[in-house]
């Protein structure tokens, strides 16, 4: 009797041996791995409230970054924050946002923030634009990293926005 499962268990096999003949220096899931780990215990030390987010960010040395999209950033966004979408990320992107990898930096995202789904629509739990953003700061060598840790009703905040969409 043959297995009618054989024929694909037998090409996944296939599949994922062909990996291994396929190299790219420019790609190291180790790396990526190893960063997730030590990523986990610095964001568990580093994620302040709501009246932190707003102290730090008072300070001109401070950068605030923001992740998303430049649409959804024009929409709106925190007042006097920094774009650069997540995508367009490079070492040399970021040197001309940011002073030095030791500046401190706060970050977030969609889903801090709840009643304006157009500029900030909620991403699925594990998705989340802060969880890439911590991970692919620390990549690079950016340590000082500070993330918004509450879900805030926009509406309800004392964090000021600006862009298209705010005070209306």
């Amino acid at each position: 009797m043959q297995h009618r499962f054989l024929p694909a268990i037998l090409g996944l096999c296939a599949l994922a041996a062909s990996a291994d003949d396929m190299p790219n220096q420019l790609i190291d899931y180790a790396a990526f791995e190893q960063n997730v780990s030590a990523v986990g215990v610095l964001r568990a030390q580093r994620r302040i409230t709501e009246d932190d987010f707003i102290r730090m960010a008072s300070d001109p040395q401070t950068i605030v970054l923001d992740a998303r999209s430049a649409e959804k950033f024009a929409m709106l966004h925190v007042k006097g924050a920094r774009n650069l979408s997540l995508p367009d990320v490079t070492g040399e992107e970021l040197a001309r946002r940011i002073p030095s990898k030791s500046t401190r930096i706060l970050i977030y995202c969609n889903n801090n923030f709840l009643d304006e789904p157009r500029a900030f629509p909620s991403k699925a739990l594990s998705a989340s634009l802060n969880v890439y953003t911590f991970n692919v700061l620390y990549a690079y060598g950016y340590t000082n990293v500070y993330e918004l840790g509450p879900l805030i009703q926009i509406n309800r905040t004392s964090i000021p926005f600006e862009g298209q969409l705010a005070a209306r």
